[in-house]
């Protein structure tokens, strides 16, 4: 006899609650039952176009009806944390959008709360469904560049500069992600994390100390475009040692002209090097490495298809167990963010 499948709810149904739509609706062993929004109106047209049986706009009514077994926490940032409480304490499996909270503090207690009541917390830290750093985890791992002496990751975005992604200053889904009044935390707590685990997971090295530079560009001539103060970071730049002794730089910025969304990773060992790219049009895995390091040769690396979090959120949830990415890992990563904004980070912040 079959398993039965694993009845999601989708709890935000803005811009991103699309893709988690998507993918869930590809998924067999899972069904999409119901959906909850504050505003009704968005939460009833996101269940039409999705053909969710149900929509709520409020999470509290949805637990009380309670015909679903995981959820899917797309709300914004600031959200996070009680959304997934009230989840964790109604026995609820959570699949998070990063960041997990805005703070380590609330990150590891969402971490335990889940943890505590035996449910499945995992983050969607979106990159870890590239092939290619899964190859190169592996790769290094492996020792087929030796001991790590230095990495370089980058995310390289735009849309301060251009349009491509639509008018960042008339448009509500850029504005917000500018203000810390409306819960932003810049470009360092929206795609610092991704960066962080790129490059970590990657390389399988934490960092121990810091140096960061955050930056704020003025972007309007009062610094505001309506209920929106443009005060959150827009470029960050990180320095970091390893727990080998490695050391890392590791940066973000939204004013990279000719890069949508590229996140670019080079780790240098004593044996050879790895680069690897990824954005919307590019995905590349190349080694230097044996005797092509004294000619300064590099070649192409086949990646093998893997799973998507989405897929193993389904899997997890199937099993009992959480998988990777966890709520913990999520957490560290918090952690090492938050000291970021610490004036400590300006003279070597210990990671501990």
């Amino acid at each position: 006899m079959s398993e039965p499948l694993v009845r999601i709810l989708i709890v935000g149904t803005g811009f991103w609650a699309e893709a988690h739509a998507t993918a869930f609706a590809a998924i067999p062993e899972c069904r999409i039952v119901a959906a909850v929004d504050v505003n009704a109106d968005r939460a009833s047209r996101f269940c039409a176009a999705h053909t969710i049986p149900l929509s709520f706009n409020d999470l509290d009514e949805a637990i009380r009806w309670g015909e679903f077994d995981a959820a899917s926490n797309v709300t914004p940032d600031a959200i996070h944390y009680s959304t997934t409480i009230k989840l964790a304490a109604a026995g609820k499996h959570v699949l998070c959008e990063k960041p997990l909270a805005p703070t380590y503090h609330l990150a590891l207690e969402m971490t335990e709360a889940m943890e505590r009541a035996g449910l499945v917390g995992m983050v969607n830290l979106t990159y870890r469904n590239v092939a290619g750093v899964q190859q190169a985890r592996r790769m290094i791992a492996d020792g087929a560049i030796g001991e790590v002496r230095h990495l370089e990751a980058s995310y390289r975005q735009s849309w301060l500069v251009g349009k491509h992604w639509g008018d960042w200053q008339t448009e509500e889904r850029w504005l917000w992600r500018l203000s810390s009044e409306h819960g932003s935390k810049g470009v360092l707590g929206d795609v610092g994390i991704h960066i962080l685990d790129f490059a970590t997971y990657a390389t399988g090295l934490e960092p121990v100390s810091l140096h960061a530079r955050l930056k704020t560009f003025r972007k309007a001539p009062t610094d505001r475009i309506g209920e929106y103060g443009l005060d959150a970071n827009d470029s960050v730049v990180m320095s970091l040692e390893f727990e080998n002794g490695a050391l890392g730089v590791v940066h973000a910025s939204r004013f990279m002209a000719g890069y949508g969304n590229t996140l670019r990773l080079q780790v240098f060992g004593n044996r050879g090097a790895l680069e690897l790219e990824f954005s919307h049009e590019t995905a590349l895995l190349r080694v230097c490495d044996g005797d092509s390091v004294d000619v300064l040769a590099w070649r192409s690396v086949r990646c093998p298809p893997v799973k998507t979090n989405w897929e193993l959120f389904v899997e997890a949830v199937r099993a009992g167990c959480s998988g990777e990415p966890t709520f913990r890992r999520a957490a560290e990563l918090q952690k090492i963010l938050d000291l970021c904004f610490e004036p400590s980070s300006q003279a070597a912040a210990s990671v501990d």
